[in-house]
């Protein structure tokens, strides 16, 4: 019912599952990450224990393999499962139980797990495989199986019709503030074309909270230290401090995460521009 992509990112740093699926909430059943520890997807009837339990292997340094097999192994209903697992190290695997509905399969490799069912056929984990391994390894992770899951879905995906899809993208203290593991949870529930809908979901979140690029920032000097500080004020923000005022503005339009004190990214300057 379904078609996913777990990976790790080329540094190992970050961990993550993309999925999409004629089924409504798909994100709410098939992912489960957890940062420097591993990520999974439980698919075709699936087995929402497989999760915690999955997580909890991989947490005592089980390969991914190694857990699929003990996973499928104590499980009555799994003929009938899908599952996608990777590790912070080392091959991604995939399981397809013999009794899921056609066409089923998946393919793995070293950092990724590709895996679908009810699918339009064998091209859709093809285009995926060939989308994921095409894709520049430098990317952040969310894109790189964004780009996976869209390859799939233009490929056919779930030959039933489209209605949901969902990213999640772990990676350790990289979440919101730093304050958690969490890089990217995001989801849409039911939707007439919800793989092009999530990229623009991926989108929004890099443009609000994306690191700045060291490289693009601007010094907040001179006749630009002087733009910023009139359009801020004719926005209601008044501090004789530029960081002061700055900073209070972004913080209202939820880009807090792209401030530097001193200097300014230029996606926020374009929006405050925009203001």
């Amino acid at each position: 019912m379904t078609f996913s992509i777990v990976a790790r990112s080329a540094d190992g740093q970050a961990l993550g599952v993309a999925v999409a699926s004629k089924f409504l909430a798909v994100g709410a059943a098939v992912p489960a990450a957890e940062a420097d520890v591993g990520a999974l997807a439980t698919q075709s009837y699936a087995n929402l224990a497989y999760r915690p339990q999955g997580l909890a292997l991989l947490r005592t340094g089980v390969a991914a393999a190694d857990v699929v097999a003990g996973l499928t192994a104590a499980d009555p209903g799994r003929a009938q499962r899908q599952l996608g697992v990777v590790g912070p190290v080392g091959d991604g695997a995939t399981y397809t139980g013999d009794g899921c509905h056609d066409w089923a399969g998946g393919l793995a490799g070293d950092g990724y797990a590709i895996q679908g069912n009810i699918l339009a056929g064998k091209q859709v984990v093809v285009a995926m495989a060939e989308a994921w391994a095409a894709s520049d390894a430098a990317a952040p992770l969310g894109h790189r199986l964004l780009a996976a899951l869209a390859a799939g879905d233009r490929a056919g995906g779930d030959r039933r019709g489209r209605q949901s899809a969902a990213l999640l993208v772990v990676a350790k203290g990289q979440g919101y503030g730093g304050t958690s593991d969490v890089l990217a949870e995001l989801r849409v529930d039911d939707h007439p074309d919800p793989v092009p809908e999530l990229r623009r979901l991926l989108d929004l979140h890099a443009l609000y909270f994306d690191k700045p690029d060291p490289d693009r920032l601007l010094e907040l000097t001179g006749d630009l230290a002087d733009e910023v500080a009139g359009r801020l004020a004719d926005l209601g923000y008044r501090d004789r401090k530029l960081d002061a005022a700055l900073a209070s503005w972004a913080g209202v339009e939820n880009l807090e995460e792209r401030m530097v004190p001193g200097r300014i990214d230029p996606l926020v300057l374009a929006h405050l521009r925009r203001d």
